[in-house]
Parts: C-alpha cells; sequence; structure tokens
C-alpha cells in the first residue's frame, strides 16, 4: 500500500482535511466493517498534517459513516459499514462541477435550513452554543478585517454546526455535502445589487448573531422568521474559477 503520507504530497485537489479524509477513506474501500485501520497517532504521523487537521478530516469521516473511532486501549480508527442513507448522502461528495450545479446545491442546502433550525432549537446543548458564539467571533473578525471569502467560510461552518446537532443522519450527511459542493467551488463573494459589500456583510453578521440568539433562547417563531429572512438574502458565491 502506498504510504499516506506519499498520497498526501502528490498535489492532489482540495484541503489538506479534505485530502487527508480522502486518503484515509481510501483505506476502508477494501475492508471490511470492523477492521482496525491503525491508531490516531499512527494515521497521523503517516498522513503528515497537524492534531487539528488530522481530527477534523476524522471528524468528516465519522459523519459520512465511513469509519469510527475509539479510545482506551485496543482503540483507534476502524471501519465502518454505511447503511444505504450514509452511502446515499457520501454520493453527492462524488458529484463534480460538472454534474451538480452549484445554484442547485444552494437551493437544496436552504430548503433543508428550516428543518435543521427546528432540530437545533430542540437538541442544542450549551456547548453546541458556546460553540456557534466562537464561529460567530470569526465571523466578526472577517467583517472587520475586509476578508469577505473568509467570512463566508466561517458562515458556512456555523451553518455546519447547526447541522451537526441533528439527530437525523441523512439529512445532516446530504446537508453538509451540499456544502462541501458549494465550498469547494466558490471563489468570490458578491453583495445584492443594492447594497455594498461591507453593508450585506454586516447586515448578514446581524442576521446570524440574533439567530443564534433565538437558538439559545428556544425561541421558534423568532428562528423561523430569520431562517426564512436568511434563505431570501442568502450570499451568491461566484463558482467560476480562473
Amino acid at each position: 500500500m502506498t504510504d499516506l503520507a506519499d498520497q498526501m504530497t502528490r498535489g492532489g485537489r482540495g484541503t489538506r482535511t479534505e485530502r487527508a479524509a480522502e486518503v484515509i477513506a481510501q483505506l476502508t474501500e477494501n475492508a471490511s466493517a470492523g477492521t482496525h485501520l491503525g491508531t490516531k497517532a499512527e494515521l497521523q504521523r503517516r498522513c503528515g498534517v497537524a492534531k487539528g487537521t488530522f481530527n477534523e478530516a476524522l471528524r468528516i469521516l465519522q459523519a459520512r459513516g465511513v469509519i469510527t473511532v475509539r479510545s482506551g486501549p485496543g482503540g483507534g480508527v476502524f471501519a465502518a459499514s454505511p447503511n444505504p442513507l450514509v452511502r446515499l448522502g457520501n454520493s453527492l461528495l462524488a458529484l463534480n462541477a460538472a454534474e451538480a450545479d452549484v445554484t442547485d446545491a444552494m437551493r437544496i442546502r436552504d430548503a433543508l435550513d428550516p428543518l435543521l433550525i427546528d432540530d437545533a432549537l430542540e437538541h442544542s446543548s450549551a456547548r453546541d452554543i458556546s460553540g456557534m458564539r466562537e464561529i460567530l467571533s470569526a465571523m466578526r473578525q472577517a467583517a472587520e478585517d475586509r476578508l469577505p471569502m473568509d467570512f463566508v467560510r466561517a458562515n458556512w461552518a456555523l451553518h455546519a454546526a447547526i447541522a451537526q446537532v441533528s439527530p437525523n443522519t441523512l439529512m445532516r450527511s446530504i446537508y453538509l455535502s451540499l456544502l462541501e459542493v458549494v465550498e469547494s467551488h466558490a471563489v468570490s463573494v458578491q453583495p445584492a445589487h443594492e447594497h455594498s459589500l461591507s453593508d450585506y456583510i454586516s447586515a448578514r453578521l446581524r442576521l446570524h448573531e440574533e439567530l443564534v440568539d433565538a437558538l439559545a433562547a428556544r425561541d421558534r417563531p423568532r428562528a423561523m422568521r430569520l431562517i426564512d429572512q436568511h434563505r431570501t438574502t442568502v450570499p451568491q458565491p461566484n463558482p467560476h474559477r480562473g
């Protein structure tokens, strides 16, 4: 088997997190459910990435149902046996720009938002809300630094955090896959025609701050009103490269 570190340095597409997730996933392709793939330390060392990057790759693979991670003696990373629902979510990750229109991916994502907000209202813990507020801080910093794409990526991270709260495996998997489709092809963000970019970002920041406040307060009418406003004023990432 080609060493994971060699695969990581081949210059493939995607971030180091995505590439680490891809090469670890390859280990599961011919492995039966429950096969021990290695300890976390071993796989991280072989991937040659930082601990945070490696843990994020594991989180992605766990969300897709590709692996399981066990702690303690005899623990480590194990191949999972994804059920048909998880495989359906995973299939979206194989789509490229020619097969999946980014605008359609955004429309489907927006349609799922109210369902995920409903789940977040019911299942968000204090720790979940705290994590969302940390991401809001990153959004606020990006707005202050006038880094629109950093702001949008943090915005997507916030929606991913909200989605992670949902106990619905199918909906969560599809939603996160759609976010990846959009994010992997977006290179710029444009405001609505009637607003400047800075004003638009400021308005989006306020909307998301209010949304997290509504989730923390378990205020369903307010949360649903805000997510409806989010759908009708969604920022438009430009998927065209070059």
